[in-house]
């Protein structure tokens, strides 16, 4: 019977989970890993690198990276994701693997030491790939071996720009698995000062706030058009409620929410890092006496809230996972939403008419009303009972 977990590389072989709470069929068939991490640790085993050599990981999905690589080398992982970062932990433990030679970093962290090597792991968002092809590349030299990996099907060739941009010139891998490597010794280009875009900020008149997004936060140009749906049917209270602002983005629900309600407290949760912070600025920028009474919470959906603490919890959630697409997200943020919420408390959701979302929430909750709508877009409302 084959090991559907069982990874093995030219430095061993593992045992390895996407430490997901999710019950989803998609999901539970999906591996921790897929054909780029299998390249990538082909190419590091070819060649010899002296104990105590450093690489930075940039995007390792759930820890294939980190724990097969030895622990004479010292490793910086980055990543936007709290949840890859979790997994990794996992993973690392699960295989009994030491973690003392491995410094964490979010995204907005920035590791100080010269590297030797610089792998990354191709991420979903061009702008997270500048944003860190930027803070990195003050760490390379002519020596550093850098090299990114990524499935063929989701590799553009804005990425080889950017590479070339702000490295070097790049050479490519045969594909394999379709999968392939990209190649790149950095040249005068990782020497010459550039400034970082990142974070932007929009300016929305038509809300009087002005909204910070790093380079990771969905939708950094303009207003998404859902977004601009769910907030024409956001509610007012003058009571002091607790609120949860869940899968946040750059904050900007929470933060009209703060207009609409001003004795509420509200939390914004979101798996992304740079999320967080751009929630934290917008929020802070907007009602700076405020945002010390709220809290930004680096979560796997809401696995870590309190039962019952929240008298409203707002979500326009995400129906994809880094590169897999699934409602698998939005229904453990359901979940995660009805033991979170007071009894009598409500679930507010946005969501495309055709994700079919309705279906769940009835299910879960035992009613379901549908406050408003158009063409593209449905916001329903839930009471826990």
């Amino acid at each position: 019977m084959v090991d559907d977990n069982c990874f093995s590389s030219p430095f061993g072989a593992l045992q390895l989970t996407r430490a997901s709470r999710t019950q989803s069929r998609t999901e539970q068939n999906l591996r921790a890993w897929d054909a780029a991490d299998e390249l990538l640790l082909a190419n590091l085993a070819s060649f010899e690198q002296p104990k105590g050599a450093r690489i930075l990981l940039a995007n390792d999905g759930f820890g294939a990276l980190v724990c097969s690589l030895p622990a004479d080398w010292q490793i910086d992982f980055c990543s936007d994701s709290h949840l890859s970062t979790q997994a990794a932990k996992i993973n690392l433990a699960a295989n009994e693997k030491p973690q003392s030679h491995i410094q964490w970093h979010t995204s907005l962290g920035q590791p100080t030491e010269p590297l030797d090597v610089l792998a990354i792991k191709l991420p979903k968002s061009l702008s997270l790939l500048e944003d860190q092809l930027l803070r990195y590349r003050p760490l390379c030299s002519a020596k550093t071996r850098v090299i990114a990996a990524g499935m063929v099907k989701h590799m553009s060739a804005g990425a080889f720009a950017l590479i070339q941009k702000y490295l070097g010139p790049t050479r490519t891998s045969l594909a394999e698995k379709k999968a392939r490597l990209i190649f790149c010794t950095p040249g005068p280009e990782a020497t010459t000062p550039a400034t970082n875009p990142y974070p932007k900020r929009l300016t929305l008149e038509d809300y009087n706030v002005t909204v910070t997004n790093h380079a990771n936060v969905f939708s950094r140009d303009a207003l998404d058009i859902g977004t601009r749906f769910f907030l024409a049917q956001l509610p007012g209270s003058t009571e002091a409620l607790r609120l949860a602002d869940l899968g946040c983005g750059n904050g900007l629900v929470g933060v009209a929410l703060a207009g609409l309600m001003p004795m509420a407290k509200i939390d914004f949760y979101d798996e992304s890092f740079m999320a967080l912070a751009s929630a934290r600025t917008t929020m802070g920028e907007a009602f700076p006496t405020r945002v010390d009474q709220c809290r930004f919470i680096a979560d796997d959906c809401m696995a870590s809230a309190e039962p019952e603490i929240y008298d409203a919890i707002f979500c326009n959630p995400p129906f994809h996972q880094h590169n897999v697409v699934g409602g698998f997200v939005a229904n453990q943020m359901f979940h995660d939403a009805r033991r979170a919420l007071k009894p009598g408390g409500a679930l507010w959701v946005v969501g495309n008419r055709h994700l079919g979302y309705h279906q769940h929430l009835k299910r879960l909750f035992g009613n379901l009303t549908q406050v408003a709508a158009n063409k593209k877009f449905v916001v329903f409302k839930v009471v826990k009972r």
